[in-house]
């Protein structure tokens, strides 16, 4: 089996002070699995936020950084928050389960490690977490249009403001308005008007592309487009994509005002997250700058005060 086949059945990282015992249950999962290693608490942590891993094996008793405080530090952490931790570890009293569990351990496995009581219960966890993950993929996902929703909007702006703003990196987004979309819902009806905000969402992924970017369904007829690492002018570029998009779709919009062809006004905010701020302030700034676009006649973005495209 393949590497790249591994890792589509689960990325699993084992914790353990003990070569030994990590060679064990490297042995018992490396055929079904990717498997990584870290000695200790602290290269586990930093292991488990730049891997990602769909589940770890914890030992408890290690030095310095303990199997509890691994646990606790990966709970804290928006980006393993909801991994799932076994804990595989020598101690075998009922009490010491109820602590593990108590504390948030999805299993708790006592050594000696029998090969395939592991591979069962790491099935089983993996199993449990694809089912999590799906039904969570479709609470923040959007039915009509199938980019992310409001909620995966908001949370991912948070973890991309306090992400960026560790780095001192900027975060740019980009809040586009359909123009008139009430008169072409009005003058086509309302399944022209559902097939016209798919085929926009989909011009705004293309314009969109990096896989860090998030394209999300804001509001009605309003979409938003976060772009993380992003300057002023970078967000321009997309903006600019998402105006040629539009142009290249060539939807009709006979009543509208502003154009007969469908368009969008855009407002474009780029900030260095701080935490004397929010991430609220990011989307007052680029909402403004959308009123101010469509003040200036629509089918266009403002991204500062005077500067404008279209």
């Amino acid at each position: 089996m393949s590497w790249s086949e591994l890792a589509l059945n689960g990325r699993i990282l084992v914790v353990d002070d003990a070569m030994e015992n990590i060679q064990i249950l490297h042995a018992a999962l490396q055929d079904e699995h990717e498997v990584l290693f870290a000695l200790d608490g602290s290269k586990a942590l930093a292991l488990a936020a730049s891997q990602r891993p769909d589940l770890i094996l914890l030992d408890a008793v290690m030095p310095g950084v303990d199997g509890y405080a691994v646990l606790q530090a990966l709970r804290a952490a928006p980006e393993t928050g909801d991994t799932p931790v076994i804990f595989v570890t020598a101690l075998s009293s009922p009490e010491d389960e109820t602590r593990a569990l108590d504390a948030g351990a999805a299993d708790f496995i006592s050594k000696t490690v029998n090969a395939a009581v592991v591979r069962a219960r790491v099935r089983t966890q993996l199993t449990v977490k694809r089912q999590a993950d799906a039904l969570r993929a479709l609470t923040l996902t959007d039915s009509l249009t199938g980019v992310a929703n409001r909620r995966a909007f908001s949370e991912r702006i948070d973890a991309e403001w306090r992400r960026c703003g560790r780095g001192g990196l900027p975060l740019s987004l980009i809040l586009a308005d359909i123009d008139h979309f009430k008169l072409f819902n009005d003058h086509y009806g309302h399944q022209a008007g559902d097939a016209c905000l798919e085929q926009v969402a989909r011009a705004m992924c293309r314009a969109a592309n990096r896989a860090q970017d998030l394209v999300a369904r804001y509001g009605g007829e309003e979409f938003a487009i976060l772009l993380p690492e992003t300057d002023a002018a970078g967000a321009e570029c997309v903006a600019r994509r998402v105006l040629d998009e539009l142009a290249a779709l060539a939807i009709a919009h006979a009543v509208s005002p502003t154009a007969p062809l469908l368009t969008a006004s855009m407002g474009i905010a780029t900030l260095v997250p701080d935490r004397a701020q929010a991430s609220a302030s990011l989307i007052r700034a680029a909402d403004a700058l959308l009123y101010q676009a469509k003040a200036a006649g629509r089918n266009r973005y403002c991204a500062a005060p005077g500067l404008t495209g279209s």
